[in-house]
C-alpha cells in the first residue's frame, strides 16, 4: 500500500519573510462540503489568515474560501473562523507561548493529504525591519554565490 502524495494547495509565502518560525504543527480542519470543493479548485488566500485560541479551541481568522460556483442555495460564508482540529495537549502548549512570551500562530500551507485537508500551523515571532532587511541581503548573497559556483563549474 503506498503513501499518497501530499497536494499543496495555497501557501502563505509573506509568512517566512514577515516572521522568525519556530515551531510547526499539522492540524485538520472542520469545513462544509462546498468549502472542501472549492479548495480542489484551488480558490483559497492565506494572505491574511491567522489563528486564535478561545475556550480551549483553535480557530483559523481572515483564511479566504472563495464560493464554490456550482453551489447555489447553500453556499459557504468565505471568510467565516473555522475550527482547527489539535491534541488538547498541543493546544495547551499554543496556549501558553502565544500569551506568555507573545507569539503568534500563523498559517503556512493548506494541503490535502490522504484525502484529508490540513493546514500546516507555525508559532511565531514578528520580524523587525532590519531583521527583513538581513534576510534579504543574506538570501541575494546566496544567489550571488550560487550565480558565480555555477559559472566556474559548468567550465570544466
Amino acid at each position: 500500500m503506498a503513501k499518497q502524495p501530499i497536494k499543496i494547495i495555497s501557501e502563505n509565502r509573506k509568512a517566512r519573510h514577515n516572521y522568525h518560525l519556530d515551531d510547526v504543527f499539522e492540524a485538520g480542519m472542520v469545513l462544509k462540503g462546498t468549502e472542501v470543493k472549492s479548495l480542489r479548485q484551488g480558490r483559497v488566500n492565506l494572505k491574511d489568515a491567522y489563528a486564535r485560541i478561545k475556550k480551549g479551541e483553535v480557530f483559523v481568522h481572515q483564511m479566504h474560501i472563495g464560493l464554490y460556483p456550482f453551489a447555489h442555495h447553500d453556499n459557504h460564508e468565505p471568510l467565516r473562523p473555522r475550527k482547527l482540529l489539535l491534541h488538547k495537549r498541543e493546544i495547551k502548549r499554543l496556549f501558553g507561548k502565544v500569551n506568555e512570551q507573545s507569539y503568534t500562530l500563523v498559517p503556512l500551507k493548506i494541503y490535502f493529504k490522504s484525502g484529508k485537508v490540513k493546514l500546516q500551523l507555525a508559532l511565531a515571532r514578528g520580524k523587525r525591519q532590519y531583521d527583513k532587511r538581513e534576510s534579504i541581503r543574506k538570501r541575494d548573497e546566496q544567489r550571488e554565490m550560487e550565480r558565480v559556483r555555477k559559472k566556474y563549474t559548468s567550465r570544466y
